[in-house]
């Protein structure tokens, strides 16, 4: 998840005037058994997404047509990778075991990438830049509910990394050479989308916890999202997606 460019749709800040478990840290914050639970689902499917995605990244290094390719994949690899580390330390920390905290969201998210699998270098780069990204939109929307310690590490987690650019100049490069790969790969973008929406949906419905904490909030502390917030977080990340689209050259 790594990819994400600055079109991010939420507030990388503590929000504003912000009430609640969102103004406090994780130790007043953990108080609450419910927040406690949520968090702890919330970071174990955060870190099982970075180590598949670490885990396709490397295998799809083996479709670049150059060795510097191939570095430029690994590298986004590398980073997948020490992203899952901060995760899994977190969850050490905070006496949770990592595995079992993970174990729940393996199938989700195994799934999701046998769906996605790409045929090709160009349609391994767009998942990258566009797919991830819409996950790591939804998760940044869900920091803003997060104490302050929890909403650092996620948000340093969803950090871009700077591979952005690559993904772009390479996809636009492809179509530049032949346009007709962009009807191919803007129709690739868009199932990516649904998919990744449909999996950020489901990782909140099969979990009481984390679903509580997002609509309605935690014993009264956290805000949650209501029915017309949900529209509109969902209404930015279509947003930031067609931006994405629209700088690797795509129509949305």
């Amino acid at each position: 998840m790594s990819t994400v460019e600055n079109a991010s749709p939420a507030d990388d800040s503590a929000p504003a005037g912000a009430v609640g478990i969102a103004a406090q840290d994780w130790a007043a914050a953990s108080a609450s058994p419910q927040y406690r639970a949520a968090v702890v689902d919330l970071l174990g499917a955060l870190a099982y997404g970075e180590l598949a995605a670490f885990e396709r990244l490397a295998e799809d290094a083996k479709l670049a047509p150059t060795l510097d390719d191939k570095a430029e994949l690994a590298a986004m690899a590398s980073a997948e990778f020490h992203h899952f580390e901060r995760l899994r330390d977190r969850l050490a920390a905070i006496d949770v075991e990592p595995t079992a905290a993970m174990e729940p969201f393996a199938k989700g998210v195994d799934d999701f990438h046998r769906q996605t699998a790409p045929s090709d270098w160009l349609e391994g780069l767009v998942k990258a830049y566009v797919g991830d990204s819409i996950a790591s939109d939804f998760y940044r929307e869900v920091a803003s509910h997060l104490d302050t310690d929890t909403r650092a590490l996620v948000l340093g987690v969803l950090d871009d990394t700077g591979h952005g650019n690559f993904a772009v100049e390479k996809v636009r490069a492809a179509i530049e050479a032949d346009p007709r790969c962009g009807g191919r790969l803007a129709l690739w973008a868009r199932r990516l989308m649904g998919e990744a929406l449909s999996q950020a949906q489901r990782v909140v419905a099969e979990r009481d916890a984390l679903s509580t904490m997002l609509v309605g909030g935690v014993d009264g502390m956290a805000a949650g999202f209501d029915l017309a917030a949900v529209g509109e977080m969902f209404t930015r990340i279509t947003k930031a997606h067609t931006k994405r689209m629209a700088a690797l050259g795509l129509a949305a």
